[in-house]
């Protein structure tokens, strides 16, 4: 089905027309229209216009309003203010614009696609191999996430990247005493979950390091161990992988609990890159973007300088010949531009690291790599604290294992679950899968409801409470709806345009059209938070919609319940599509 073109967009082409019967030298002028408080939409481009032409705004305005036609579109026109349009757009186009949108076979709901989409490559969710995931993991997952559902639904070609970080000298201590203590990593009993695998990792590590601190021997081994890795030794590089394929166990077990679908083929780490390293150095070097500083490959910058006053460069490559984050981080560049041909480069990752991209995007705009053809962003994130403000640890001082955090968050919820559950109904199985549902997407819905870039308190009893802006006061709104579907017995939504429509029935249908322009807008804008603050306010006009519209009521005339019965389940399914383009699921019974 074609996409449905919004009231507004009517709205304004319907002005637009009327400006340029008024007044031909206006033709293309933008109306500047605006939702208000004194009318459903106010219109301001007339004081700019009547500006221009010398003429008296309001009388130009009476003008425009003169060749308005009112009927099925507009209600109502007239002059306010100094020159200002008000305009009421008629109930039947209301309620047709909403049965359009609630014809569209597609799941859309008639959002069109965007205009000019390109390739994006976005980098996000990535965890360190033979480490633990902590909260501050969160983040780049859950923002990530949203923003590739968002770009997808707006027809952006997207791939995803998770940089995870499988790489370096701490490798050489750990594959050394893997291959003195096969048995460490031994899964001939059989495959091991993701809480096993991060068991053994942790075990492994801890043995390690305990070895590294205390032999001398040993140490120098596992030195050697770096230098093997590095020169890419056969068996060096088996046990090393046998490393990345624990770690990937574990992760898959982390995402999963996320709701989160992570592809082994979007995880192209560090030393996915390694081939490319000498070759990014060499092309920067000859081309005299980089230059050589006491032995290491710097790129220089004017504008940036540290605390002595001096320039801080971006090193590409150490002195011993080692190479740093740099290197890699524009190989990268290199392979998403002329191998996966992005147009746009997105990174999700913390605002700490604001500098190093800086630098990197720079260096690679100095190198040609990022031309005026390819968008490099950094979608820099905050931190996320705990109640007394300050970055989120535990009891003990210690970073919280997002695993933890995951399954508290859960607990609490199912909690919250059980206690509704009697009214309607629940089986234990459905309490624990909505407990899962209402438990994650409490997590995320307080991480994508605030601004990316701010931090934010991590407080479940908050996250989880029925009042206030929380995923679980939406996730209910859907399904106190499919409640009252359940309820309607042979009555059906169907969409009456010839009804009148009351104050609260007016408020709901408008903002459900902006559905459409708001999705666009936070796609392109990359901004998940201003979806979450539409779903908030859908919800509380549907709420006000209850309070003053029975839908099931025996005194309504059976036009009348069918038509709020098709006000609701649009309502339903724009809440249904634009929570699953945050990520988080929406149970029918709750």
């Amino acid at each position: 089905m074609a996409s449905v073109t919004s009231l507004s967009d009517s709205v304004r082409q319907q002005l637009a027309s009327a400006l340029s019967a008024t007044l031909p030298e206006a033709a293309g002028a933008d109306p500047l229209l605006r939702r208000s408080d004194r009318a459903d939409y106010q219109a301001n481009g007339i004081l700019a216009l009547a500006k221009r032409a010398k003429a008296n705004p309001r009388e130009l305005a009476a003008q425009v309003v003169s060749h308005v036609t009112t009927g099925d579109l507009l209600a109502g026109v007239e002059v306010s203010g100094p020159g200002f349009l008000n305009l009421t757009v008629a109930d039947r186009a209301i309620t047709a614009n909403l049965a359009a949108r609630y014809a569209d076979d597609t799941g859309r709901l008639g959002v069109p696609y965007a205009e000019n989409a390109g390739t994006t490559v976005i980098d996000y969710a990535q965890p360190n191999v033979a480490k633990e995931m902590h909260v501050g993991h969160l983040r780049s997952a859950v923002i990530g996430d949203a923003v590739v559902q968002l770009l997808e639904f707006a027809g952006e070609s997207v791939v995803r990247r998770h940089h995870i970080g499988d790489w370096g000298t701490q490798f050489g201590m750990l594959i050394q005493y893997l291959d003195e203590h096969p048995s460490e990593l031994d899964h001939s009993a059989g495959a091991v979950s993701g809480e096993e695998a991060m068991s053994n990792l942790n075990r492994l590590y801890k043995s390690a390091r305990a070895l590294f601190d205390s032999d001398e021997e040993f140490k120098t081994r596992a030195r050697r161990r770096v230098v093997d890795l590095q020169a890419g030794e056969p068996h060096t590089l088996s046990t090393w992988q046998k490393f990345v394929d624990e770690s990937k166990i574990y992760f898959y077990s982390v995402f999963e609990k996320l709701d989160m679908e992570i592809r082994d083929p979007d995880i192209v780490g560090e030393s996915g890159y390694n081939d490319m390293l000498v070759e990014t150095c060499r092309l920067l070097e000859e081309s005299g973007v980089a230059v050589r500083s006491e032995g290491a490959l710097c790129v220089f910058f004017d504008d940036i300088k540290g605390a002595d006053g001096n320039p801080v460069p971006l090193i590409v490559q150490k002195s011993d010949g080692g190479f740093g984050y740099a290197a890699t981080d524009l190989s990268a560049i290199r392979d998403r531009v002329f191998n996966l041909k992005a147009s746009t480069l997105l990174y999700v990752v913390d605002v700490r690291q604001s500098l190093h991209f800086k630098m990197v995007f720079e260096t690679a705009r100095r190198a040609g790599w990022l031309g005026d053809d390819v968008r490099a962003l950094h979608l820099a994130f905050g931190t996320v604290l705990g109640a007394d403000g300050k970055p989120f640890k535990t009891r003990e001082g210690e970073t919280v294992r997002l695993e933890d955090l995951l399954d508290e968050a859960v607990e609490r919820a199912t909690a919250v679950v059980r206690e509704k559950a009697g009214k309607v109904g629940l089986s234990e199985q459905e309490i624990e899968e909505n407990g899962r549902y209402v438990g994650i997407g409490a997590v995320k819905y307080a991480d994508l409801s605030t601004s990316a870039v701010r931090d934010y308190k991590f407080d479940l009893d908050q996250m989880v409470s029925l009042n206030g802006d929380t995923a679980v006061y939406l996730q209910y709104a859907y399904a106190r709806i499919q409640s009252i579907l359940r309820k309607a017995g042979d009555a059906r939504p169907v969409a009456h345009p010839e009804l009148p429509l009351a104050p609260a029935e007016r408020a709901l249908g408008l903002y459900l059209d902006q559905f459409a322009e708001t999705v666009l807008e936070v796609a392109a804008a990359y901004e998940p938070h201003k979806l979450a603050s539409y779903l908030y306010h859908l919800a509380s006009l549907l709420t006000t919609f209850y309070d003053q519209c029975q839908v099931l009521s025996a005194d309504n005339a059976p036009a009348v319940v069918e038509n709020r019965l098709f006000l609701v389940d649009v309502t339903a399914r724009t809440l249904h599509k634009g929570m699953a383009l945050l990520g988080i699921r929406t149970p029918e019974r709750l």
